[in-house]
């Protein structure tokens, strides 16, 4: 099966330029691509995932894959998609996130391996070094005011105002394309459905500045859709906000629980996204969607995969560890590093190293409101320690109780959990 047939089979083309043509391209050719990373922040999120799972894609199938990370063009802010205009970051700010995205990106997408690496770009290279005469005079001439003013993503922002600093947003992202195209043979830009526009203008300025030349230049564009939810919510959001790839940012358990908690409805079409899984098994973890819903086999196969992707074999193990602790109780069997993950947005409650009696500290963890609460909490089977319930008033909550001499969980009911760290 051809690339361009497995990712209509996977519902991931949105548009492209010639799909003939770039059928042709691809079957005759090693063609080199490349997608844009703009630095917005010091991680990438779950969004970057398709387009970076299309650059793997490409280079699975033979083909030269550059993630063009925008050190230059993040100095601007792309309109895209956006209602109001980017705040600006500083200089050092940009290169500051451009490092650290490479670095996820080269582990992300195994660069440097193979005889068709990806190759890490930063179009700071160019666009630090253009001045606005060059700019203008290369660039800006090839384009009208009518024909940028038709593009989508200054279309949308005419009516709530755009600077020119955004409307320039597009040329500059038509120059990487001109310049990978010039230093790389690169003949194929993909990016997400908000970035016809700026695709087409690239492929735009290349004819016309190669419209002298003898030999015409053929270059493509190709986009994948936006990611929806079924239940109408936005992709990549939880209740803490965004879902990143830096584990810092959002450990392995919380990323394992983003799958895991996958709509019945997305699952299957988040699976032909986001993984290598072959047809056959696709279909097999659909029949279990149909007929066997409630043992979320697909979500997990889903969340197994997307975790050693991002992170690691390792991290797999922890957060089903983690997983399979919470859902039976038995939370003994935690260790420090996996308690400081699955329990990171309890409330946490900071205690010295000493005895300290069960009611009095159901008070000043602030669990039960009073004394008189914590005593009855106690005698009703309503709290447990560690996993085990306690019902003894007069109980003492010794070094026995704490984990790796650290951590305590206490139970209140059943799901209110809050941390003692023992300091």
């Amino acid at each position: 099966m051809d690339i361009l047939q497995d990712l209509e089979n996977r519902g991931l083309i949105q548009q492209v330029t010639d799909r003939e043509g770039l059928a042709a391209h691809l079957a005759t050719n090693q063609v080199t691509l490349y997608c844009g990373f703009d630095p917005t922040a010091d991680s990438l999120h779950i969004g970057h995932l398709v387009p970076l799972t299309m650059l793997k894609r490409f280079q699975k199938a033979g083909h030269k894959p550059i993630a063009l990370v925008g050190g230059g063009t993040g100095m601007i802010g792309d309109p895209s998609g956006r209602s109001t205009e980017r705040s600006l970051n500083t200089t050092d700010t940009v290169h500051g996130f451009v490092d650290k995205i490479q670095q996820q990106i080269a582990k992300l997408v195994a660069s440097g391996e193979g005889e068709n690496p990806v190759v890490s770009r930063n179009n700071f290279e160019w666009l630090g070094n253009t001045t606005v005469i060059d700019f203008l005079r290369d660039t800006g001439k090839h384009f009208s005011i009518n024909y940028m003013l038709a593009k989508d993503s200054v279309a949308s922002r005419i009516e709530n105002g755009i600077s020119f600093t955004e409307f320039s947003y597009m040329l500059l992202q038509s120059l990487d394309y001109l310049k990978l195209n010039e230093t790389e043979n690169c003949t194929l830009q993909i990016g997400g459905s908000d970035q016809w526009g700026n695709i087409t203008a690239g492929m735009e300025l290349i004819r016309r500045s190669r419209e002298n030349q003898d030999e015409e230049i053929k270059v493509f564009g190709l986009t994948v859709p936006l990611i929806t939810k079924a239940d109408g919510t936005k992709f990549g959001k939880s209740a803490g906000g965004a879902i990143w790839l830096d584990a810092e940012k959002t450990t392995p358990y919380e990323f394992y629980q983003f799958w895991i908690n996958t709509d019945d409805r997305d699952v299957i079409k988040f699976i032909n996204y986001f993984t290598f899984l072959d047809a056959e098994e696709i279909n097999a973890l659909q029949e279990e969607v149909d007929n066997r819903p409630e043992n979320r086999v697909a979500q997990k196969r889903l969340a197994e995969e997307m975790v050693k992707v991002v992170h690691s074999e390792e991290a797999l193990l922890q957060a089903q560890k983690i997983s399979d602790a919470l859902f039976s109780g038995d939370l003994k069997q935690l260790s420090g590093s996996d308690i400081e993950q699955g329990f990171k947005d309890v409330p946490t409650f900071e205690s010295a190293k000493e005895e300290i009696g069960l009611v009095d500290l159901l008070v000043n963890a602030k669990i039960s409101p009073s004394k008189r609460q914590a005593r009855e909490d106690i005698q009703n089977g309503a709290i447990y320690i560690n996993g085990e319930r306690q019902q003894e008033v007069s109980y003492v909550v010794t070094a026995d109780d704490r984990i790796e001499d650290t951590f305590t969980i206490i139970r209140r009911g059943k799901k209110k959990y809050s941390l003692v760290n023992f300091n």
